[in-house]
């Protein structure tokens, strides 16, 4: 691996129009540009690492500053010393005595560091000429809890639990890893039923999905409840009572408000309730879940939630009865699942930090690895998929049947088009010189 030194860090504000024609419209985000503060390292080598952090538009560019702001805790670093002691690699940049102020790891100052540590996991894997999915489980056990912070989770999660759950992992990792390459990851797909849309493209894109084969949908809900019975009704008789259906409020609603509102909606037969209610709320998500257990519903969170601590909070804090999905690696935490497995897994895929434009490009990285040599069972697990924006970057996730197929590029296919990010750099590039003309 060659030991370029860090020579440089730029940071861009790029920005989509998506909300012109209302993709990724949900009940709290009604006009979202889908956006990242996107993140190149140069190293003396010659050898760069691409990273981001996704926005939705305004406040990209408080990003940007809080990037710049950590730029020179990493100038002068050798990828050997990032990669010799990761876990320090971390705490120096979410530890600064007077940035931390402004976290700790959460907010603006945590999305800054996602991107500039997904630059670095970028660099890391291109410097070994593998993907990021690969760099991973190819590390042996030891070398993985190098990576985290046990700091706050040690009470739930000790090195050796986890050193534990990983060389568990090891047995019959090959044959999954085959597997993964033969039949892929499993997905499920949000393009369909995005809030914004009218039902006549609802219905056009539904019809589409399942004609190429997608089994799971997921509708957003939340802004007013006829009409989510009205589109939840449309997509479940496309869809037929054999697929999957899960709905998303995007934070919409106070505990009792979320109960009352998918209980309306429980005809239709919801796997899930995807973010019913503040995503730092751990006791209401709790009081919704053991709600809506009696109807067969779970409840997903994860999306927005800060870092381990959280998750911890989440794993530790649910009732017997309580029915969880986490929205990061798609998987049901149920009473007879292992919950250190769990937390071992969201720690290790939050080592590299995925978000929102290039999400599908980058969290397809922590589900094979997660599959591979974490969890290694399929049974309950989905990734989303969202089919907007891919044509941007170099090395797009690839779909087929409806499943996620590794990448094999090296990196963490988060290298952009160079001509994408000049067009929608913001506010000068040409895209939103012609759209601040509209």
């Amino acid at each position: 691996m060659p030991s370029g030194r860090i020579c440089g860090l730029a940071v861009k504000d790029v920005r989509f129009p998506t909300s012109l024609e209302q993709h990724g419209s949900d009940a709290m985000h009604t006009d979202p540009d889908y956006s990242a503060a996107y993140v190149i390292i140069e190293t003396d080598s010659g050898t760069r690492g691409f990273g981001l952090t996704f926005t939705v538009g305004k406040g990209t560019e408080i990003v940007v500053c809080a990037v710049q702001a950590l730029r020179p805790l990493v100038l002068g670093k050798t990828l050997d010393d990032i990669t010799a002691d990761f876990r320090s690699f971390y705490r120096l940049l979410t530890s600064d005595g007077q940035m931390r102020w402004v976290g700790p790891e959460k907010g603006v100052i945590h999305l800054a560091t996602a991107a500039v540590l997904n630059a670095v996991w970028d660099l890391w894997a291109r410097a070994e000429g593998k993907p990021v999915w690969k760099l991973l489980v190819d590390m042996t056990p030891e070398q993985l809890v190098s990576c985290i912070d046990f700091r706050y989770i040690s009470d739930a999660l000790t090195d050796q639990e986890a050193l534990d759950i990983l060389r568990k992992g090891q047995e019959s990792k090959q044959q999954r890893e085959e597997q993964m390459m033969i039949e892929g990851y499993p997905a499920y797909t949000t393009s369909c039923a995005w809030l914004g849309y009218p039902d006549q493209q609802l219905t056009q894109l539904c019809s589409q999905a399942l004609a190429d084969g997608w089994t799971a949908f997921k509708v957003k809900v939340g802004a007013d409840l006829d009409d989510d019975i009205r589109r939840c009704r449309l997509i479940r008789q496309m869809i037929g009572p054999e697929k999957i259906l899960m709905i998303d409020a995007n934070q919409r609603w106070d505990v009792g408000e979320a109960v009352a509102w998918v209980t309306r909606l429980s005809e239709f037969q919801p796997l899930w309730i995807e973010e019913p209610t503040s995503p730092d709320d751990i006791l209401g998500h709790a009081h919704i879940s053991k709600a809506l257990a009696p109807l067969g519903i779970g409840v997903a969170s994860g999306e927005q939630c800060h870092n381990r601590v959280m998750f911890k909070q989440f794993f530790l804090g649910r009732p017997r009865s309580m029915l969880m999905a986490s929205k990061f690696n798609g998987e049901f935490v149920q009473p007879s699942c292992s919950w250190p497995a769990s937390l071992m897994s969201v720690c290790l895929m939050r080592c590299p930090h995925a978000g929102g434009v290039g999400l599908c490009e980058l969290v397809q990285h922590l589900i094979l690895f997660d599959y591979i040599c974490v969890s290694g069972s399929l049974e309950k697990r989905m990734c989303e998929y969202v089919d907007h924006l891919h044509e941007h970057f170099k090395n797009p996730t690839i779909i087929h049947n409806a499943h996620y197929m590794p990448p094999m590029a090296p990196g963490f296919s988060s290298e952009m088009v160079e001509s994408s990010v000049e067009k929608h750099t913001f506010p000068q590039g040409e895209v939103w010189r012609t759209v601040n003309q509209l």
